[in-house]
């Protein structure tokens, strides 16, 4: 797609599946990343020609804006949640099918940037240059947030291995 100039309807019907994708793993949920996917979508088709024209690599700016908008959205939301009293009543809210996934639940509790970069690296297949397009980093800060995640969910998950082999032994 690099270099094309496409329509901005065919860009979403082909990178819309991807784009899903991407922000789940970033959002943590499909319903948070259909609204992070939604609102970069929605500021980036008003300046469509600008982002084909200028930009080079469409997909890879989509991608660094949902990142922005997601680490800007959990920096308010972290703020907004600062509460002195608790709500009597927690809101319900469906079961994610991965909520009990010890995976999952390492790759939630990183960093939004750590994140991202696992994500763009392992579950879309990017290569550190093209993660560090997407991101608007350099590649040592791709290699270095890599690093941190990797050895953030290998303690994480070494902690819960142990309980794993005690019920296959049992």
């Amino acid at each position: 797609m690099p270099g094309e100039l496409i329509d901005f309807g065919d860009f979403v019907r082909t990178s819309l599946p991807g784009l899903l994708r991407y922000g789940h793993a970033l959002a943590g949920n499909p319903h948070d990343a259909a609204d992070l996917v939604q609102t970069v979508l929605e500021k980036i088709g008003s300046r469509w020609s600008y982002v084909q024209h200028k930009t080079g690599d469409p997909m890879a700016y989509v991608r660094r804006s949902m990142a922005n908008a997601h680490i800007s959205r959990w920096r308010r939301t972290k703020r907004e949640n600062l509460v002195a009293d608790l709500p009597d009543t927690q809101p319900y809210s469906p079961a994610d099918p991965f909520e009990h996934e010890p995976l999952w639940q390492a790759l939630r509790a990183l960093p939004p940037r750590q994140r991202a970069v696992m994500v763009l690296r392992y579950y879309e297949g990017l290569s550190e240059a093209e993660i560090a397009d997407s991101l608007g980093v350099s590649q040592g800060t791709v290699k270095s947030q890599a690093s941190k995640a990797i050895a953030s969910l290998r303690t994480k998950l070494a902690l819960i291995e142990p309980k794993d082999e005690g019920r296959e032994a049992g």
